[in-house]
């Protein structure tokens, strides 16, 4: 119960963060996509079930507040979350090279889709400009506040699992 309280929080925490706070702080309407961060960094860190359940969380207010159709960014999200997860085993929490990697191309992968579902199938064919205007710059921008978040998120990921290692230590006969 208290994980699901506390991904309540963190989600809640960088919906808000990402709607205000960066996109004050945006460079060129460009502010970094901390969802994504999150379903990511949950992915790889607790599996392929909480990965899907938090991506599909984080997409759904997404499309609440931001989309066009319900339900676009809840899919593409759950599956980023669900693709994540396949990377637990692979996990190591001092290593920052898979998350980095994963959390950057989990990015790129996301902007490519919503590319695609938003702007192609409806003719406009300036992929060009949106890779240059948006994929890259948000990107970028990602992976800056990747180094920041993800040890945050780590961090609390940590916390969690010891908490319910004590909590199972104490039923145990």
């Amino acid at each position: 119960m208290l994980r699901k309280i506390t991904l309540f929080f963190i989600i809640s925490i960088c919906f808000v963060l990402q709607t205000t706070v960066f996109q004050a702080l945006s460079f060129a309407n460009i502010a970094p996509n901390l969802l994504i961060i999150v379903v990511s960094s949950f992915g790889f860190m607790r599996g392929k079930k909480e990965g899907l359940f938090v991506g599909f969380f984080c997409g759904l207010l997404i499309d609440i507040f931001f989309g066009f159709y319900l339900g676009v960014y809840a899919l593409i999200y759950m599956y980023i979350g669900y693709i994540n997860g396949i990377f637990q085993k692979r996990f190591y929490p001092d290593d920052i090279k898979l998350p980095m990697l994963l959390i950057g191309a989990s990015d790129i992968v996301s902007n490519f889709i919503i590319y695609f579902v938003m702007f192609l199938f409806r003719s406009r064919f300036r992929f060009w400009y949106y890779l240059s205007s948006v994929i890259i710059p948000e990107f970028v921008y990602t992976m800056v506040i990747t180094i920041l978040l993800y040890f945050i998120l780590l961090k609390m990921n940590q916390g969690l699992e010891a908490y319910e290692k004590r909590r199972a230590k104490k039923f145990d006969l």
